[in-house]
């Protein structure tokens, strides 16, 4: 008969794995939300998932090995923080001030992500920004070629030998003090007028294909032979290559002005230093 109390029936079985079933279930769930109890307190899977949200940002590649890397430190800083707060440390005036930063940092993330998931770069913006820098770019471009040396003594017997039928790369690479040019016979390969001092661009474009200045000119630098080998359009490259650029730099402008909108709103009597 006391047997009868130890060994259920098939009915008293069914009865208890209907109420044990439930019990079961709910405590697999509590697991599969935490990754660990410390001092009887859960350590839920959300923050774990947040640092790794964190470093795949980074570009940190998930693998297993962050993944326990991750799940070790999401304890640790259990643990460590439990014990902060039993010295109190949650209480002092330093943590309040650091915590309130930390706060408004959190959320002034948050704020521009939304702004620039809200408000993407389209390919439009991107082909009419494009567009206007080649614009701006228009014009032309030179490739000169010159010896630049101390004197302008120098620069005459330079010019005289050139005429008398020396060669001009030949000379440049005896006689220029620009290492970079002279190396390559004095070529400066293609460039806007802009890109040169005022002086060196103004006798640059007054000559014709294959003519050298008649006499030296003079800039910062010293005395130059130039001569004007070619010219053309100017280049620009195609704007596969700038695309990711030219987004940086829209994203940069809608975030600028964004900032500027809530500034300007805002009713304060602060005075900005700029």
């Amino acid at each position: 008969m006391k047997m009868s109390f130890l060994v259920p029936t098939a009915g008293t079985l069914a009865a208890a794995l209907l109420v044990g079933a439930p019990l079961a279930m709910g405590s697999v769930s509590v697991q599969a939300q935490n990754i660990a109890i410390v001092n009887g307190k859960a350590v839920p899977k959300s923050r774990m998932t947040m640092l790794m949200t964190q470093a795949s940002r980074q570009g940190q590649p998930v693998t297993p090995e962050l993944e326990a890397q991750v799940r070790d430190e999401v304890v640790l800083r259990e643990m460590f923080a439990q014990e902060a707060e039993k010295r109190g440390l949650a209480a002092s005036p330093d943590y309040k001030a650091q915590m309130e930063l930390a706060r408004q940092t959190i959320l002034i993330r948050e704020l521009f992500t939304q702004f620039q998931q809200k408000n993407p770069v389209t390919d439009a913006e991107i082909q009419a920004e494009y567009d206007k820098f080649k614009g701006q770019a228009g014009g032309t471009e030179y490739r000169a070629s010159h010896i630049l040396v101390e004197k302008e003594e120098d620069a005459k017997a330079l010019i005289a030998q050139i005429k008398g039928g020396a060669k001009f790369e030949e000379l440049a690479k005896k006689s220029s003090k620009d290492p970079g040019s002279g190396a390559n016979g004095g070529d400066l390969d293609f460039a806007p007028a802009g890109a040169y001092v005022p002086e060196f661009s103004q006798a640059m474009v007054k000559l014709e294909k294959g003519k050298m200045t008649e006499t030296p000119v003079r800039t910062q630098f010293g005395w130059h032979v130039i001569r004007l080998d070619d010219t053309r359009q100017a280049q620009f490259p195609p704007l596969a290559d700038v695309k990711q650029q030219i987004q940086q730099q829209l994203t940069q402008q809608k975030m600028g002005a964004f900032r500027e909108e809530i500034r300007s709103k805002a009713k304060t009597d602060y005075k900005f230093a700029n």
